[in-house]
């Protein structure tokens, strides 16, 4: 596995921590990674018209 770094805004690494202490991620590394994979599985599922710079997960 590689190591990555990123920023992130605080309100939303906030929310991630939320998540991890009530369970739903042993930590905050894993629900990075889960957040990742659902972000690839979205984009393998999108239709061939779209347009490739259109990118849903960017928006903030």
């Amino acid at each position: 596995m590689e190591r990555v770094t990123l920023r992130i805004p605080k309100q939303q690494i906030e929310e991630v921590e939320q998540m991890v202490e009530t369970g739903k991620f042993p930590n905050r590394s894993e629900a990075i990674r889960s957040a990742v994979r659902e972000m690839l599985s979205e984009h393998d599922g999108e239709t061939e018209g779209r347009r490739t710079n259109e990118r849903s997960w960017a928006k903030v």
